[in-house]
């Protein structure tokens, strides 16, 4: 039972890392809209790097979430 126990545990603190996504998307697209808010003209410019920056957060998520899934049921 305590291994079970433990592993319940190892997959709840790999998951702590879905926090930090979070956060780290809305920055994201909240500077984004500032930006674009103050200066509509450079927005096509910058979205490319708005959506490169999302996909490589989004991928710390994906990542996170094998791990706690590897731990779980490896």
């Amino acid at each position: 039972m305590e291994l079970d126990a433990a592993k319940m545990i190892g997959a709840g603190l790999a998951t702590i890392a879905l926090a930090g996504v979070g956060v780290g998307i809305g920055l994201i697209f909240g500077n984004f809209v500032a930006a674009a808010a103050r200066n509509p003209a450079a927005m096509p410019k910058v979205f490319g790097n708005v959506l490169l920056g999302f996909a490589l957060t989004e991928a710390i998520a994906l990542f996170a979430l094998l791990i706690a899934f590897l731990i779980l049921f490896g």
